[in-house]
């Protein structure tokens, strides 16, 4: 394994990462300006883009290596670790912000709370360890929400589509980046496949954001929940979420657009070209849309029929429907946002709710979770070995879209599955141990490990993690980042053959 070449690309993504904060400075002077807001935060992400591009410009020159293309293990290891590094370059406004005291506006003094909130931003979680988001300023709102929109599609992603000097070994990160059991190649270079896959984000990104303008929505607010919504992130630039607006309309957008969001981006760019049919024609799709109906459909009914402390959560029936859809549709893609505290649901609601947690969203989208194809493979596998039990002989192949699925494949998922299980298990428990009830230390374990953002107990709808001892919040950073990178490229950094010339 080439450290060197490693090393050279960490020094890229990082020249890439210092451009992006280029973004919230254009932000910073543009308020600076119209809303007379303090100079402090035009100074604090110029500082963090010249010291994030100076180490990106060392390692890039430094570890200049002949060899171009990235190994398995190389690329592995650029993911997985290229995350912790972008996060922890990511939190320097944060931190800078927290040295300045700008106002009070946002009180992170500890790095444990700064480095969370930056992974919580490129892992698309959510989880926030702020109170009063209304507080803080335009720029580091905005740097909150930008950090979704680059982590949503993977900013490894975007920098094999931007570098093209990577070559044919770019498919080694393409395949430990992308979700899910399987990677759709769209076209035979990875470089174009990621540009093409960026292009429909940017397309979708830029529809929602008018959308969003036109339901009365500011232009910078439009822009941050869409950076939010399209990454399945859930970090908001209000302390009520979109409850903050009360309006049908932008529930309906915002859900339509967590929907498209959950779905497999290869979906969206067949359907830009003609074949609309694609999605019907995905098994796993059409197993999303059925899971959701049956979620929304029984949320519904249960928060109109049943009381809660004496009182039904809805007296009406489209009511109930509207923030059952939106709660359903935030948690199954993961993203976080709220219009309701649904801790003050029926238990069945809750249930479903934290079930879903688990299934999130499709492979290949934005979403987290453990993904709709594994659970429907699960259940066509359970559902063989029961007829293989009456009929020992029989063949009985695992097909999706008309295909086999290769024995390997089903390995990996119930691989994949134990692990999950597994380790939120473990996490629960070490929660519980530092100081959480029973209820919380779940709740904060699998919203973490599958990028959702609020949990139940002391970290539901209305709360935050900044109350979570640092060891708890270093722990279920990497909770974190073993669901944004679903586990296995992670783990694999453990193994001791791994590191073996």
């Amino acid at each position: 394994m080439s450290r060197k070449l490693i090393f050279y690309t960490f020094g890229n993504l990082l020249i890439c990462l210092a451009g992006t904060m280029l973004f919230p400075v254009g932000v910073a002077i543009y308020y600076q300006v119209a809303a007379d807001e303090p100079q402090t935060d035009l100074v604090t992400f110029i500082l963090s883009a010249v010291l994030t591009v100076i180490v990106g410009f060392i390692l890039r020159f430094s570890m200049r290596t002949r060899q171009q293309e990235l190994g398995i293990r190389e690329g592995f290891a650029v993911v997985a670790l290229g995350w912790v590094t972008v996060a922890f370059f990511g939190a320097f406004p944060y931190m800078f912000a927290g040295v300045f005291k700008t106002d009070g506006r946002l009180p992170l003094t500890e790095f444990s709370f700064c480095y969370f909130e930056s992974l919580a931003g490129f892992t698309t979680t959510g989880a926030t360890v702020l109170t009063e988001i209304e507080h803080l300023s335009h720029a580091m709102l905005f740097w909150r929400s930008f950090s979704h929109w680059l982590g949503g599609m993977g900013i490894v992603v975007l920098a094999v589509a931007i570098l093209p000097m990577l070559g044919v070994g770019g498919m080694q990160l393409f395949r430990a980046e992308a979700p899910g059991p399987q990677t759709d190649r769209l076209t035979p270079r990875i470089a174009q496949t990621a540009k093409l896959l960026w292009g429909v984000y940017l397309l979708l990104s830029i529809v929602e954001t008018v959308l969003l303008q036109l339901g009365g929505m500011s232009l910078f607010d439009a822009l941050c929940h869409t950076f939010g919504t399209m990454a399945t992130g859930g970090f908001s630039t209000k302390n009520l979420s979109i409850a903050h607006y009360d309006s049908v309309y932008i529930d309906l957008v915002i859900s339509l657009f967590m929907f498209l969001a959950g779905t497999n981006f290869a979906l969206h760019y067949r359907a830009l070209h003609g074949n609309v049919k694609a999605y019907l024609q995905d098994t796993e799709f059409k197993f999303y849309c059925i899971v959701i109906a049956v979620s929304i459909t029984l949320i519904s009914w249960n928060t109109v029929r049943f009381q809660v402390d004496g009182q039904v959560p809805y007296e009406s029936m489209w009511v109930s429907l509207r923030y059952a859809t939106f709660q359903v549709m935030s948690i199954i893609t993961t993203t976080g946002y709220g219009t309701a505290d649904f801790e003050k649901w029926p238990a069945l609601s809750q249930f479903i709710l934290v079930t879903l947690m688990f299934y999130g969203g499709c492979a290949g989208s934005t979403g987290g979770g453990m993904k709709q194809i594994r659970f429907l493979l699960l259940i066509k596998q359970s559902r063989a070995e029961i007829k293989r039990i009456l009929f020992p002989h029989a063949v009985l192949p695992i097909r999706v879209n008309d295909r086999v699925i290769p024995a390997e494949v089903m390995t990996n998922v119930l691989g994949f599955f134990f692990f999950f299980i597994g380790i939120f298990a473990i996490v629960t428990c070490v929660m519980a141990t530092l100081g959480l009830d029973l209820v919380s230390a779940a709740g904060c374990t699998i919203a973490t490990m599958g990028n959702i953002g609020p949990g139940l107990g002391s970290v539901g709808p209305t709360d935050n993690y900044a109350h979570i001892p640092t060891a708890g919040k270093f722990i279920l950073s990497f909770c974190m980042l073993l669901g944004r990178l679903e586990l296995y490229t992670v783990l694999i950094l453990f193994s001791p053959n791994f590191w073996k010339r």
